[in-house]
């Protein structure tokens, strides 16, 4: 049994924790809103009266936060977690969050600590199926990975410092750029008199095949699991989409890489929820895309 922090017990945050307090670990869990604080002692957790608090005497201390500037005060700023934690404990930050950010905040923690976005919405972190991007030294990862496994089925290591970062805006950008691909076939194909269903049975079995497709369809019937058949409720919302391609953009002109499709991606959902569609799971852009 581990003694684990976790700090940010949001939409994301909170499923994850307690698939940790299931698998009968001691958590120590922090949030600024009390009504996640209560859900989590609800679940078993130990509440802590500050971020601060909750990394103090864990072998893992983990973090689920919104943005780079909120994992850097967390770490290294006001909230103290860093400082806090035990000199030998691996920190494990799973936010999405710009590359700078995440190595800098590994280079002045003074800890092992991993770069460990995910991969897999607010339905993988309940079933305990999310993908983890791994950043970080390889001996801090061995120690984590079976952490990890309590909370997803795909852990990959894929490299130093800020890699995991690097491989989450990579695999959302070409994520975006399939759903919206995805949704166009099915707009053109509704209006040339093609049923929803028999362009999902021939694309899904050739070519055209994609995860977009074939487990997150964007119109509802072929995959009833998808937010299509829930009216797009999230899942993974629009306004999350739109966070993880503004840093694709932002890591590419960085890095002097030519993605146009990925800026295209990034203006049609900038457009999709500046006209409200925020907390609408990122498969309702076929809504935009019909003209609706």
């Amino acid at each position: 049994m581990a003694r684990i922090g976790f700090v940010g017990l949001g939409n994301m945050g909170l499923p994850m924790a307690r698939n940790l307090l299931k698998a009968g670990h001691q958590v120590a869990g922090f949030d600024l809103v009390p009504a996640a604080l209560e859900a989590f002692a609800a679940a078993g957790g130990n509440p802590a009266g500050s971020a601060a608090e909750a990394a103090r005497g864990a072998e893992f201390v983990i973090t689920m936060l919104p943005a780079g500037r909120h994992v850097r005060d967390a770490w290294l700023g006001a909230g103290g977690m860093a400082a806090a934690s035990d000199s030998g404990a691996v920190l494990i930050d799973c936010s999405t969050i710009d590359v700078a950010t995440a190595r800098d905040v590994a280079a002045g923690a003074g800890r092992p600590m991993l770069d460990a976005p995910v991969s897999g919405g607010t339905m993988g972190a309940e079933a305990g199926t999310l993908t983890f991007m791994v950043g970080g030294p390889a001996e801090a990862f061995a120690r984590a990975q079976p952490i990890l496994a309590l909370m997803g089925r795909g852990i990959v290591h894929c490299g130093e410092a800020g890699a995991g970062q690097v491989a989450k805006v990579c695999n959302n950008m070409m994520l975006a750029a399939n759903m919206i691909v995805t949704a166009e076939a099915f707009v053109l194909a509704e209006k040339l008199g093609l049923s929803h269903q028999a362009l999902f049975d021939v694309a899904g079995k050739s070519s055209g095949q994609s995860w977009a497709l074939t487990s997150y369809c964007p119109v509802p019937g072929p995959v009833p699991a998808s937010p299509a058949n829930r009216d797009y409720r999230p899942g993974f919302a629009a306004a999350l989409m739109l966070k993880d391609l503004g840093l694709s953009q932002d890591a590419a002109a960085t890095a002097g890489a030519e993605t146009p499709l990925g800026a295209q991606a990034l203006a049609l959902y900038r457009r999709f929820v500046e006209a409200g569609n925020a907390e609408v799971d990122f498969s309702g852009i076929i809504r935009m895309l019909r003209g609706g």
